[in-house]
């Protein structure tokens, strides 16, 4: 029997074994190119993907049977939505499957910074015995602002929670969003009494390039910096300019608008990114973790059979 669902990245076995229990055909190919995945896209009636490629109008061009877009990951942002609203594809994001590795990651990256962990090691590997020029800050008694209150937003303000820090969470487009983890709370209350802001907010033409100059001049107090939901939301000068006047004490990107090399060492910001010892890099790997990548397809999975069912 012909397969009806094209899986065009590497997931994990769970969802192989899952649909087969669930009797659902699919056509497992992780290496395939965008090239050869085009050919025969109009074969299947559903897709499974991560981020090998955009999948964009003239990819829906070619697929005028497909139903659903599922993404082993957390947004949707390299598939054009509009496209899919109009020919009334579904599509199934798996946000729930790394929201509390990305959680985790961040807090793990504030600690850090807070802690200058990242410089007293390298100082130490080069002979260096600064202990005044290392001292930290307690998180204790602090606000936090999370800027987008979805699966990573909630996950993080859960886990902050033994922190005794106050977490403020502004979302757009929530309403009655507060919970025993968060306060919601507008822009204003939390550029005037954020200590740290996270950013947990999705890709769109609204938010590209939002973290700009004037954004990051409304906070009152000096803040720590962290970014782990997507890089094209900020425009690095801007959070450089902030570390040089103090009003960023320190900044934690797992994101950046350009990812993997040699464009990112093109940019011509990068040299002055990665020659400060208040900036801490990770490679996106925030909600990439070996418990992830079997939840992030567990939860995918779930979510095809269940639309199939519908």
């Amino acid at each position: 029997m012909k397969a009806t669902i094209l899986i065009v990245d590497d997931i994990h076995e769970v969802m192989l074994k899952k649909f087969e229990q669930a009797d659902i055909h699919y056509n497992y190919q992780p290496d395939i190119s965008r090239e050869e995945a085009e050919k025969i896209i109009s074969n299947y009636s559903g897709m499974v993907i991560r981020s090998k490629f955009q999948v964009d109008k003239a990819f829906f061009d070619l697929a005028p049977n497909l139903r659903f877009i599922a993404r082993a990951g957390a947004g949707m942002d390299n598939i054009d939505d509009t496209v899919a609203a109009q020919r009334d594809v579904q599509l199934i994001p798996a946000n729930e499957g790394n929201r509390d590795a990305v959680g985790e990651h961040m807090i793990g990256m504030l600690l850090s910074l807070m802690n200058n962990l990242n410089r007293g090691d390298q100082q130490i590997r080069s002979g260096q015995w600064l202990r005044e020029a290392n001292r930290g800050y307690e998180l204790k008694g602090r606000t936090v602002g999370l800027i987008g209150y979805g699966h990573n937003g909630m996950a993080m303000a859960k886990k902050l929670s033994g922190f005794d820090v106050q977490v403020l969470a502004y979302d757009k487009y929530r309403i009655d969003y507060a919970d025993q983890y968060a306060v919601a709370a507008d822009m204003e209350k939390i550029c005037k009494e954020a200590d740290v802001i996270s950013f947990h907010i999705p890709l769109t033409d609204e938010t590209k390039g939002m973290i700009d100059v004037d954004y990051l001049a409304k906070f009152e107090k000096p803040v720590f910096f962290l970014l782990g939901a997507r890089g094209g939301i900020v425009q690095v000068p801007a959070v450089l300019s902030g570390l040089d006047s103090g009003s960023i004490i320190g900044a934690a990107f797992d994101v950046l608008p350009v990812e993997k090399f040699p464009k990112l060492a093109e940019q011509n910001w990068y040299a002055d990114l990665i020659r400060r010892d208040n900036v801490i890099l990770s490679p996106h790997v925030a909600g990439w973790t070996f418990e992830s990548y079997y939840k992030l397809s567990e939860v995918a999975a779930d979510k095809i059979i269940a639309f199939l069912a519908s």
